[in-house]
């Protein structure tokens, strides 16, 4: 019997429209003869599955659905939220307490990664590189004078909880700092003040089971913008070359500073790890993403192409896991 898979999708921010490109593109992705798979889409004011042309309201009790006046549950979800409720740890608590399995990391881990800044400091005591950077909270200023003396220009200004670049500027003038700064707060309640880092940017990604580690190739990104915004991500203004043109030796740094990533937080499912390269050969972490894109153009697909594998197959690794 096929099981049945809540494709989770959506969420509260400004990547709703991301995650549902995600969530087709895991749908493309899954085996149909073992998986049996329906996309439910989450808003802050509805929860609902599509079934067919319809749209039915999910029954937050159980998690479930009447279709013809029968009643439907499902087996597991697998969560492609990116941003609130599903990549930082909400959904994953709300599972828990119904004993569905889930695809990626369990609240600790998602509530850890979720808050940029908390995360790269937490594995700056493990020896992990970063760069400096300053938080502000909702309702806290900064003087342009301190940005410049302990950050420096040019510096990233951004949220510290949202992602595909939505709120992030890269200030390069004084009078460029508080209208950033206005801006990262529209997307939530805390902002980062990072250092510019200059160099080669990679992304790795990396999945474990009971039985297995698995690091895929590295993809090296190439913006053909100031830096790898929205339009360099998901209009196609970027070159992502795959795997990356660095050293076999160097690679092989970065995937085992990945995987070490993934045990030291306590992953689990497939996560995406962001790094600079910088020139003098330190490699310096941007961010861990735990519910990562994933379009056929998105980074994980790439590089599950470049290693030779099946897609389906990685994704039926991570679900099979969980049983």
């Amino acid at each position: 019997m096929k099981r049945n898979i809540a494709i989770v999708a959506g969420g509260y921010t400004s990547e709703h429209e991301v995650s549902l490109r995600s969530a087709a593109g895991i749908m493309s992705f899954l085996d149909k003869e073992r998986y049996s798979a329906l996309i439910v889409v989450i808003s802050e004011n509805k929860w609902e599955v599509i079934v067919g042309d319809a749209r039915l309201p999910i029954d937050k009790n159980d998690f479930s659905y009447t279709l013809n006046g029968e009643h439907h549950l499902f087996d597991y979800a697998y969560i492609t939220i990116h941003g609130a409720p599903g990549e930082n740890g909400l959904l994953q608590g709300y599972f828990d307490m119904l004993g569905i399995p889930y695809s990626c990391c369990d609240v600790l881990s998602a509530s850890i990664t979720y808050n940029k800044f908390t995360c790269n400091h937490y594995l700056n005591a493990f020896g992990i590189n970063i760069a400096k950077s300053l938080l502000l909270r909702k309702g806290e200023t900064i003087s342009n004078e301190r940005v410049v003396e302990e950050i420096g220009l040019p510096c990233f200004i951004k949220s510290n909880v949202g992602g595909s670049s939505f709120g992030c500027t890269k200030v390069k003038t004084v009078d460029d700092i508080q209208p950033a700064v206005s801006l990262a707060f529209n997307e939530g309640d805390e902002v980062i003040i990072e250092a510019f880092m200059k160099g080669t940017e990679v992304t790795s990604s990396v999945y474990k089971t009971k039985t297995k580690a698995v690091a895929f190739p590295l993809t090296e990104v190439v913006s053909h913008n100031e830096y790898f915004d929205y339009k360099a991500k998901y209009n196609g203004e970027s070159d992502e070359i795959t795997p990356a043109r660095i050293s076999k030796e160097l690679t092989e740094q970065i995937q085992q500073t990945t995987l070490r990533i993934y045990d030291i937080l306590g992953c689990s499912g497939i996560i995406r790890t962001d790094y600079i390269i910088l020139e003098n050969g330190q490699v310096n972490l941007m961010e861990v993403n735990t519910t990562p894109g994933m379009t056929a153009t998105s980074f994980i697909p790439q590089q599950v192409r470049a290693a030779g594998v099946d897609i389906k197959d990685v994704l039926t690794d991570i679900i099979e896991d969980s049983f």
